[in-house]
């Protein structure tokens, strides 16, 4: 099967924190792993691999198809909303779906 990708970024210089805080919150309901630069969450609509690196923050989402994706997009955008309020954040900027 061929899964959709598409890769989001955050400029901060919370990039770890916000990591670190994403990947906590989604334990309490699904599969995690992370340390303070890397991470990997089951979302249910497909997995999503964060990193945090030089103020950045990285997220690849996956999904089975163009809604899967869509929805992955918004649980890691509405979540890290209510993370990074005071920074005014509102979405990842999304860099568009590929196929793999």
């Amino acid at each position: 099967m061929t899964l959709l990708h598409d890769t989001g970024v955050f400029s901060t210089p919370k990039a770890s924190s916000y990591l670190q805080q994403l990947c906590k919150h989604f334990a309490h309901k699904v599969a995690v792993e992370y340390d303070t630069d890397l991470g990997r969450v089951a979302l249910p609509p497909g997995e999503a691999s964060l990193e945090a690196s030089d103020g950045l923050l990285t997220v690849t989402v996956s999904g089975a198809d163009p809604a899967a994706l869509e929805l992955a997009r918004n649980i890691v955008d509405s979540h890290l909303a209510r993370f990074a309020f005071r920074e005014g954040f509102e979405k990842m900027d999304w860099r568009g779906a590929k196929a793999a």
